[in-house]
């Protein structure tokens, strides 16, 4: 979604708002801007990409100590220079700029009332309103940290903010509420000569490592010699610096063509990571989940999973492992749609939440309605540990899957699956259905899972080729069973995600009630197939789809006993994983995707009209 950059310093910061942008444009945009103070406010934005930006601020020869950044995902209003941001206040001899990620829920209300208030709005955004605000309260005689203070406590929904105005020239203020923004630390930490803020730490990896994370309701002023944060309430308030673990290396391409495809080769390596306490360890303890997890654990007796896109298709594959493995009933519910529902909330359930940002917006919102109805047991699966729903949850298990640039999620979703397995396991052990032969027969796979997927990334070559066949085509189906049938989906929404091409997933078993009417030659039919206790019955399914006249192309395991022939290809991925399977076979499911996009030169990395991390509803 949407990103920030904020910058004082004692040097020209428009490079660092370029480069920060640059960073951040993982998260999806459709156009970029700047607001500047060098002696008077100026303003460059562009429709397109940052380069486009870039390129105009150096023809105006852009230049100045004081700055704000942003890109922008269209929410209200198009795609046009005149809705990017930032947006501008002026009247009275007084210059407001601001960026915002979020949406204003009650912009209508307050546009109207600035509009009475004599204000001319000169886009269709719901941001404009906040410059109008700011000003107002600045041209009543508040400085913009004030100013900010009164404007948010006025404005409903999400929102992360960054203002600057022409009467404070090295002040940048900002504000967060259920949308990401953090403080930078200048100078190794000291805050003495330069200070940034930014919705993402990779923005300001370029000038430093140091980050403060604010809280919900946060305000925060940054000027070169230091900076003040007050919380929601208006009191002074510290946030702890921390120093960023994350790595510039990690946010390069280095020798892949894409992120995505360095993502995907990564994932031995995000693999081994996150499961790195578990593989040091001669048993499972639920401290792996926090210090109150032995109890929570102990008394809970059915569990709700919380989950959007690729990440409610691994709480889809949770529910499998942890029913059949644990015993306890497991209901996941698409988070969008969870708090919009009447659903009825019994005591002692476990609520997971699943995300890789931990910012996603339906995510923590599901959250809080689960808490509001008493649901006060909360496990969080996250790949960021200073995110909001990390710090809004009892418990929690980190991913460790590093950075994530490329849109459609492939180590994050892996991960997650390493993660869910490992509790799957701990709640079994917990309520005495595995037995220490089989926690050691188990810990002994998850070891050999990283070697496991290396194995399977042998298969792209034979993927690749695969590709060329799937580019002329614009409808696919994705078939699994059991477990495997949300790799299924997943493997569906990976290909609509990045090459457009029409693609659905449906359980084998429902071939007949209703998808064999799509079946013909131009439907091209792709198969999870290990070789489980569902094997046989699969095949049946590939024989319904040949009879039909349609093309099946197959990832099965060794000794499943399928063999090429007329409109049956194959790719064998080795021995069944048993258990793990679904993290094996989503491998070649991503391969094939990223394969199938570069053939029909879509842009793999920023698909389009979609972003990284959804922080809006």
């Amino acid at each position: 979604m949407c990103g920030i950059v904020g910058a004082v310093a004692q040097r020209n910061v428009v490079p660092i708002l370029i480069e920060g942008l640059r960073k951040l444009e993982y998260r999806g945009y459709d156009s970029a801007g700047i607001a500047i103070m060098n002696g008077k406010m100026e303003r460059v934005r562009a429709v397109g990409r940052v380069a486009d930006l870039e390129a105009r601020a150096r023809e105006v020869h852009a230049d100045a100590p004081t700055g704000i950044a942003h890109t922008r995902w269209a929410t209200h209003g198009g795609v046009t220079e005149k809705n990017a941001h930032p947006h501008f206040s002026s009247g009275k001899g007084i210059e407001v700029s601001v960026v915002h990620n979020g949406i204003i829920e009650n912009h209508e209300a307050l546009r109207r009332r600035l509009k009475s208030a004599g204000y001319e709005f000169a886009s269709d955004t719901d941001t404009e309103v906040i410059a109008h605000l700011l000003h107002s309260y600045v041209a009543s005689g508040d400085d913009l940290f004030v100013a900010v203070q009164k404007a948010v406590r006025e404005l409903e929904g999400a929102y992360a903010i960054a203002a600057i105005n022409n009467a404070e020239p090295s002040t940048v203020v900002g504000s967060r509420k259920g949308s990401p923004l953090l403080l930078g630390i200048g100078n190794s930490g000291s805050g003495k000569g330069e200070n940034f803020l930014a919705s993402d730490t990779s923005a300001l990896l370029q000038v430093t490592k140091y980050v403060a994370y604010l809280e919900e309701g946060d305000v925060v002023q940054i000027r070169p010699d230091g900076y003040s944060i007050v919380d929601a309430d208006g009191r002074p308030a510290e946030r702890k610096i921390v120093e960023s673990q994350l790595s510039s290396d990690a946010i390069e391409l280095g020798k892949y063509q894409h992120f995505m495809q360095k993502e995907i080769f990564e994932q031995p390596g995000a693999i081994a990571n996150t499961l790195e306490m578990v593989a040091n360890s001669a048993s499972l303890s639920a401290g792996l989940f926090g210090a109150e997890s032995e109890d929570i654990f102990a008394r809970t007796k059915q569990i709700l999973i919380l989950a959007c896109g690729t990440s409610y298709h691994s709480g889809c594959v949770a529910k499998y492992w942890i029913e059949s493995l644990a015993g306890l009933p497991v209901s996941v519910e698409i988070a969008s749609e969870y708090r919009y529902r009447d659903s009825v909330a019994l005591p002692n359930t476990l609520v997971i939440t699943i995300s890789q940002s931990g910012e996603t917006a339906d995510t923590i919102a599901a959250l809080q309605h689960a808490k509001s109805m008493g649901l006060r047991d909360t496990l969080a699966i996250c790949n960021v540990p200073e995110s909001a729903l990390i710090r809004q949850s009892k418990l929690r298990f980190l991913t460790r899957a590093g950075p994530e640039i490329g849109v459609a999620s492939t180590k994050a979703f892996t991960t997650q699956l390493a993660s869910l397995f490992v509790l799957a396991l701990v709640l079994a052990k917990q309520r005495s259905r595995l037995a220490p032969a089989r926690e050691k027969e188990l810990l002994a796979q998850l070891r050999h899972l990283p070697a496991a997927i290396a194995h399977v990334l042998d298969c792209e070559p034979a993927v690749r080729h695969w590709a060329n066949r799937f580019a002329p085509k614009q409808h696919a189906l994705f078939l699994g069973r059991g477990v495997h049938f949300p790799i299924a989906l997943e493997g569906a929404l990976k290909l609509k995600e990045i090459t457009y091409i029409h693609a659905e997933a449906y359980a084998a078993g429902e071939l007949k009630h209703g998808p064999l009417a799509l079946i013909d030659s131009e439907m091209p039919v792709v198969v999870v197939a290990p070789n489980d206790a569902l094997i046989e019955k699969l095949k049946s399914n590939l024989h319904e789809v040949k009879a039909r006249g349609g093309e099946l192309f197959v990832f099965a395991d060794k000794d499943t006993h399928i063999e090429p022939e007329d409109r049956i290809n194959i790719i064998n991925l080795g021995d069944h994983a048993g258990l793990l399977s679904p993290i094996l076979h989503v491998i070649p499911l991503q391969l094939l995707a990223y394969h199938v996009a570069l053939a029909r030169k879509t842009d793999v990395d920023k698909p389009r009209n979609l972003a990284k991390s959804v922080t809006v509803e």
